[in-house]
């Protein structure tokens, strides 16, 4: 085997069409070892070759006669002293950090620990076992792919709508999709795939990690698994276990096979992407790549070395202050961008990412980082705004650029349905953009991702379902799963046939779907809400990859109803442009007009008074929205004009006549009510009192065409 010395960047396995060059970086190795297996079946390296050459703390070398499809590994040699932050153990075949595509996943045994399992001096003791028959493996790819005419589509922000799914849950049982693209790529990638995604009218879907994740070793002896992902181990590399086995091409071409697919029906793609932590854990989780490459320098390490800091509950925090750190994350950033053409990327407990020593730093290096990068700053970047740690609870503080998971909208509008009282102000402000929250600092309305219901607690019709969790199928003595739900059963815990109830849970279900899709800012849906999926009341289903988490597809006559009138919903948020606005309200009229862009209605159809809200008992209001005052222009400078809209929302249990607004001698249209969703459209006088149902969603039109004839 020939060996040249190579060069020190690319980091990583670079194949240049000649040969492959191996570049590492490990600033406090003392020896560096690249190893070749001959297959995934393969107990011990083919060959061992030293890497001779270093260049700025990258060990590289140029192999002339590797070819793609090769698996390898890496020996790091260098001191074991945990008390000084160092973890080498040249007897652990280590994963490339920069991996592009995993040829062999690890198979759980103690020879992957770094010390002896079950010392007395626990992670103080050494393992000289050789764990290369158990080790995950790196395959050298060829990056070629014929991409075509495929463009990032640039969906603007207050266009897009987001869809949450996972890609094996999504079509591990749609009956429409090839049994063997069943959960993978190319099942969401497929034909029936990609038609509910479009008819449902989805801009963007963001997918649960798919960057190579670990089954950790406590679940896989519970006879559970990893399912949600977020127990990264290659942050280039995606998730083979997601590509068809019939299919030749390999995890990487079938990522982009999907990725080119739903540009196509102009579908956008954004990641959620967990650089807060890897799959290593603590100091007593297994020697996989990063902690026997480098501990020291990839981890945050508490004052006494042997610790590592935790501010994600998932054991250790990467050390985002050191360089190579930072490079690694945005090279693997970029790279889904430049090379897979994602759009877009949603980071996990991303307060974490912007700790400089211990507090959250908004203009941490991370964020400055990206700011000015080109590539990445160009594409839809969405913040998990909280972590575990001090300070963690970021809503609303992260910069001018990014979007965020909008955790306060979620409370409100929960809170509001279920008929807590005292609440009309926030649900208010919440459902207008929060203003409060974003506008103070230059963002915008579509700055706040709106959300009711993500992976992570109940779905939807779970939350009208329970009081309470239910995860005794994870086997943690349902200890597991978030206690503070906003959750409301209707009358009864878990599945009931009493008529009134189920009557209740759909109503109930329309009133949380209409109030997403018709709040400013930008809707995500959890993916399978809208085909009433059950989880059974498990509000924490991260290690249930089975028919409890993947979406059902057999529909009955109720969730048939429901689809389609989530179908509606959404047809309604995305056409009117109201509800699309890129500028806060202001509140006031505009331009001589007596008439507010955004109005506040008692039912008695007059402005709630400042005494209203914040009454205890007001839980019905009703919302003007003027389409002939949005004071914006498109992109061809022309003002944006349409609809005037009105929406009427009452949480109280009993019926409000509400008084709809005159409309100039006009009348509103209907577009629907919740407590009645299969009615036709009617219309209503101004003046004219509207019998506002309990528990109900009431959305009128008056039209633009009205509204300019009574002008003029």
């Amino acid at each position: 085997m020939r060996v040249w010395p190579g060069r020190g960047y690319p980091l990583g396995a670079t194949w240049d069409g000649a040969g492959v060059n191996f570049a590492l970086f490990s600033e406090h190795a003392t020896k560096v070892e690249l190893c070749l297996f001959d297959d995934a079946a393969a107990k011990q390296e083919a060959q061992r070759i030293r890497v001779k050459h270093h260049t700025d703390q990258v060990w590289h070398a140029y192999l002339p006669d590797v070819l793609p499809g090769q698996l390898y590994g890496y020996r790091v040699h260098g001191p074991y002293a945990p008390e000084e932050g160092h973890r080498f153990n040249h007897n652990k075949i280590l994963l490339d950090p920069y991996a592009k595509s995993i040829g062999r996943t690890l198979e759980w045994g103690d020879a992957l620990f770094g010390y002896k399992v079950g010392h007395e001096k626990k992670d103080l003791s050494f393992d000289e076992r050789d764990n290369a028959a158990l080790a995950p493996l790196a395959r050298v790819v060829d990056p070629a792919f014929t991409w075509g005419g495929d463009r990032p589509l640039r969906t603007p922000w207050h266009k897009t709508l987001i869809y949450e799914l996972h890609v094996k849950g999504f079509t591990k049982l749609h009956p429409d999709v090839p049994e063997p693209l069943r959960g993978t790529y190319a099942g969401l990638a497929s034909e029936a795939g990609i038609k509910h995604l479009q008819e449902l009218g989805v801009t963007a879907v963001e997918l649960l990690p798919i960057h190579h994740f670990i089954n950790e070793r406590h679940l896989v002896e519970k006879g559970l698994l990893n399912y949600w992902g977020y127990s990264s181990l290659g942050y280039f590399a995606p998730e083979p276990r997601y590509a068809a086995a019939n299919m030749e091409q390999d995890a990487v071409q079938q990522f982009k096979l999907m990725v080119r697919a739903l540009h196509a029906a102009g579908i956008e793609v954004i990641l959620d992407v967990v650089y807060n932590h890897t799959a290593e854990g603590s100091e007593l989780g297994p020697t996989l790549s990063w902690r026997g490459i480098d501990n020291k320098a990839y981890y945050r390490l508490a004052k006494d070395h042997r610790y590592h800091m935790d501010f994600t509950g998932c054991g250790n925090t990467l050390y985002m202050q050191h360089p190579r750190v930072l490079q690694l994350i945005m090279d693997s950033l970029r790279y889904w961008v430049v090379e897979m053409h994602v759009d877009g990327f949603r980071f996990d407990l991303a307060s974490t990412l912007a700790r400089e020593l211990h507090e959250v730093d908004r203009l941490g290096a991370f964020f400055d980082i990206i700011h000015q990068d080109p590539v990445l700053s160009q594409v839809k970047l969405i913040a998990e705004p909280w972590d575990l740690g001090p300070g963690g609870y970021q809503v609303g503080n992260f910069p001018p650029g990014w979007s965020e998971w909008n955790g306060k909208y979620r409370d409100a509008i929960r809170r509001f349905w279920k008929g807590d009282g005292g609440l009309v102000s926030e649900f208010a402000t919440r459902l207008s953009g929060s203003s409060d929250l974003y506008q103070d600092d230059g963002r915008r309305p579509y700055n706040s991702v709106n959300f009711i219901t993500c992976h992570d607690g109940f779905t939807l019709h779970d939350l009208v379902s329970y009081h309470h969790k239910h995860n005794e199928a994870n086997k943690e003595e349902n200890r597991d799963g978030s206690d503070d739900n906003n959750s409301w059963n209707c009358g009864a815990e878990g599945a009931t046939n009493d008529p009134a109830i189920v009557a209740l849970r759909e109503k109930q279900k329309r009133n949380l779907i209409a109030t997403l899709i018709l709040s400013e800012g930008v809707a995500m849906m959890l993916g399978g809400d809208e085909l009433s999926h059950t989880q059974q009341g498990n509000n924490n289903t991260y290690c249930q990859d089975s028919e409890l988490s993947w979406i059902h597809w057999q529909l009955d006559e109720p969730k048939k109803t429901f689809l389609e009138f989530v179908k509606k919903v959404i047809h309604l948020g995305m056409t009117q442009p109201v509800f699309q606005r890129r500028k806060f309200f202001k509140g006031r009229a505009l331009r001589g007009s007596n008439i507010k862009d955004i109005s506040f209605l008692t039912p008695a159809g007059q402005e709630m008074p400042d005494a209203d809200w914040d009454a205890g008992f007001v839980k019905c209001l009703g919302i003007r929205l003027a389409g002939d005052l949005i004071d914006d222009e498109d992109d061809r400078g022309e003002p944006i004009i349409g609809d005037t809209l009105l929406l009427l929302l009452n949480a109280h249990h009993e019926s409000i006549p509400f008084t709809l607004p005159s409309a100039e001698g006009q009348s509103w249209e209907r577009m629907f009510d919740t407590a009645a969703p299969t009615e036709e459209p009617v219309s209503f006088s101004g003046g004219s009192q509207y019998p506002l149902r309990d528990r109900s969603v009431v959305v009128l039109r008056r039209p633009l065409a009205v509204v300019v004839a009574a002008k003029s």
